[in-house]
């Protein structure tokens, strides 16, 4: 067994605390990774709060992981030790079903979908879910199955890979099933961790004009940093309206309950929204008719397939393209959860776990 030092919250608590626990060493194609930086991500603070009712405790939070391959197991191929590697929010699936067959494990129809890096189940289907709980990247080490491990490009600094694990991934699958942005009109909801790469991936793939949509009206200026063409304050109804029907599409990365309707006034006849960054009810319950009649379309995402982790971190390399973050101490991860509570980071925060 390897005894891994990490950062856990017990039943209840909504802060964290030194945990140590026991991982397996790596058998068949898994591999032992050393976390050197892991991100911190608003699912973080729901899941230690237990506001999606799914929490096991003890939780050990964690799944933006960058880091060193230490140990392989015998049947690994595609990674040695010592390479740079990054970890997203799932470790293993059922790589049996339609949807993994066809490269989105991320919607495995597995008898429990994929295994999430932390607070999931240890092995899909093999035994009663009460008696498994992963152990996220808050801690020294991931033991992880190579199919769900990535490789980072060199001379990419790893506190800015650490992040492209999700808020990267998960905002740049649903930008390209847009389609081509060349001309088209793009907002962007919310200008947090993934709002702040959507902007980015956003501007990268040729869209004409991108606005940021948020109500935080001191984020104006960091959104012009990032390259955006305007900054709409969403509770200033005059410049909603001046708005309205103006873009071809729109990604919400708003991480709490909204109103949908408020927002879908800003898309143009046959326009499509994306709603990634809620996991949970709309603020009011929404009417068809707010769709249909302009034949607008509503989809959904979550998180990203391996194969987007890999072509995002290629993407970010080729395009100059990298999350704005602040890097924090292990002993500094309340204070961090505490800021983040209140938006209060540009625009992730990334905790060196190891040099």
């Amino acid at each position: 067994m390897i005894t891994t030092n990490g950062y856990a919250a017990q039943k209840g608590e909504h802060t964290v605390s030194p945990f140590t626990f026991e991982r397996d060493p790596p058998k068949g194609n898994e591999m032992l990774i050393q976390v050197l930086y892991c991100g911190i991500c608003h699912s973080d603070l729901e899941l230690l709060e237990n506001n999606w009712g799914i929490t096991k405790y003890p939780c050990v939070p964690g799944h933006e992981a960058a880091g060193r391959v230490t140990s392989i197991g015998p049947e690994v191929t595609k990674f040695a030790v010592g390479d740079i590697v990054g970890v997203g929010c799932m470790i293993d699936s059922c790589l049996q079903c339609q949807a993994c067959k066809e490269g989105w494990e991320n919607h495995c129809e597995g008898p429990n979908g994929p295994t999430m890096t932390y607070s999931g189940y240890l092995s899909p289907g093999d035994k009663e879910a009460a008696e498994y709980n992963t152990f996220g990247a808050w801690s020294d080490n991931l033991v992880v199955r190579e199919e769900f491990v990535v490789k980072i490009p060199e001379n990419m600094p790893l506190e800015e890979a650490a992040p492209l694990m999700c808020p990267g991934t998960d905002t740049f699958g649903p930008m390209r099933r847009f389609g081509d942005l060349s001309g088209k009109r793009i907002a962007i909801l919310g200008l947090g961790g993934p709002g702040h790469m959507a902007l980015q991936f956003a501007k990268a793939m040729g869209a004409e004009y991108v606005a940021v949509v948020s109500t935080h009206a001191a984020k104006r200026d960091a959104a012009f940093q990032l390259g955006a063409d305007e900054f709409i304050v969403s509770t200033d109804a005059d410049q909603m309206r001046s708005f309205a029907k103006s873009f071809h599409h729109i990604l919400s990365t708003i991480p709490v309950p909204f109103d949908l309707a408020h927002y879908l006034a800003l898309l143009r006849r046959r326009g499509t929204i994306t709603v990634m960054g809620l996991l949970g009810p709309y603020k009011s319950i929404l009417n068809n008719i707010d769709l249909a009649a302009r034949g607008l379309s509503l989809t959904g995402s979550m998180i990203g397939s391996v194969a987007e982790t890999k072509e995002v971190l290629d993407f970010c390399q080729k395009h100059s393209i990298s999350p704005l973050v602040e890097v924090i101490d292990k002993k500094d991860i309340n204070q961090a959860l505490e800021r983040l509570r209140v938006a209060d980071v540009r625009f992730r925060f990334v905790i060196k776990i190891a040099e």
